[in-house]
């Protein structure tokens, strides 16, 4: 199973995701993706095999996850304060990938009827879902 975590800005969200998949021992090919080095970086510190950084690894990485998990405005162009490109957007948008985006409200993402959980509380759930799901989500 492919993952491609995506993270900007400080890199902190994507860190705490790729440490959980590390120690918990998830089966996958963990891709770490940066819209900005730090948060690549901090992702390939915390045990990600692989790293990229920038908007053309996005829509490479895109192309054949598995899974694709992140904040919500990986899907909106423009939000982590600009660091998300349109087509960076379309590219997570379109994968055939499940993405298990976190409600983080930041950058005008509001999700309405979620409850607000703390960062740590949301990687658990990520966890949660990558043990519940078949070895191939997105049909492979």
């Amino acid at each position: 199973m492919k993952i491609v975590v995506i993270d900007g800005q400080g890199g902190r969200l994507g860190q705490l995701i790729v440490e959980a998949i590390v120690r918990e021992k998830i089966d996958c090919e963990l891709y770490a993706v940066g819209t900005n080095s730090i948060a690549t970086s901090l992702m390939l510190k915390s045990g990600a095999k692989y790293g990229a950084t920038g908007e053309n690894p996005v829509v490479v990485a895109s192309r054949d996850a598995d899974v694709i998990i992140g904040p919500i405005g990986i899907i909106s162009a423009d939000s982590l304060y600009g660091e998300v490109t349109p087509s960076m957007a379309v590219a997570v948008g379109q994968s055939r990938a499940v993405k298990l985006l976190l409600p983080v409200s930041h950058c005008n993402n509001q999700v309405i009827g979620v409850q607000s959980l703390s960062m740590s509380e949301m990687v658990k759930e990520v966890i949660v879902k990558l043990r519940a799901m078949p070895a191939f989500p997105a049909g492979s």
